[in-house]
């Protein structure tokens, strides 16, 4: 019998703001893209052997789903035509990053109530058909299935204008960040989800201050607990 080789513990670090900085650090810089930053120095300073792969959507957004990419990513691989490949690049890429990632830390600031655009469309492009979920018309009336059931993590670190969009709170009905982002991510088999999120960015007061000071309390302690948990190889 041949050994199981194992490889690095591999992390995907996705930011999404539209502002280039870090809040605290940069002039108007983004809550979200301090918060990532924090969880992903803490997890190094833990685990220096990790594999560490940043994607920045908010400064390079990928390309919005088109009815090119539609049919193409429907078509079998093997009959797919030169275009409709070079249409699906930058989802295959996307897509193997999603796949070869153990966990994956999103910063995504509420933009009108959801996720920004180019967050969208990073998702539009990795929830895919025969790639991170299966169709089969034979399987009658539950013809879908995840793929990705491979014990992945999800963090997700949020920022928002407004206050009480945690469960329970004043205003949870209408955050849809977190669910955009657990929903379609669990179809396809990510489904073990933790957060943290900074409130009151509009007010600009000392409950801001309260808000960052706790989340990244808490941004510490998460990452502190996932990395004695998760493996250190897989």
């Amino acid at each position: 019998m041949h050994p199981i080789e194992s490889r690095p513990f591999r992390l995907l670090w996705i930011d999404s703001s539209a502002r280039p900085g870090r809040s605290g650090r940069d002039p108007r810089g983004s809550h979200t893209r301090r918060l990532t930053a924090r969880f992903v120095e803490r997890w190094q300073a833990a685990r220096p052997q990790d594999s560490v792969v940043h994607r920045d959507v908010g400064a390079n957004p990928p390309a919005p789903v088109t009815g090119e990419w539609v049919a193409a990513a429907f078509t079998r691989p093997d009959r797919r035509d030169p275009a409709q490949r070079a249409v699906l690049a930058q989802s295959d890429e996307l897509v193997t990053e999603l796949i070869a990632a153990d966990l994956i830390v999103i910063g995504a600031p509420m933009y009108n109530f959801g996720v920004p655009a180019p967050l969208k469309a990073w998702i539009d492009n990795v929830v895919r058909v025969g790639m991170t979920f299966g169709f089969d018309r034979a399987r009658g009336d539950v013809p879908y299935w995840p793929m990705l059931t491979g014990g992945k993590q999800l963090v997700i670190l949020s920022s928002r204008g407004d206050h009480g969009y945690d469960p329970g709170g004043r205003l949870a009905d209408i955050n849809l960040v977190e669910a955009s982002l657990t929903v379609p991510l669990g179809y396809i088999g990510i489904d073990r989800h933790a957060g943290v999120a900074i409130e009151y960015d509009e007010f600009g007061d000392d409950r801001l201050a309260a808000s960052i000071a706790r989340a990244e309390a808490e941004t510490d302690a998460l990452a502190a607990r996932l990395a004695a948990e998760m493996p250190a190889a897989v």
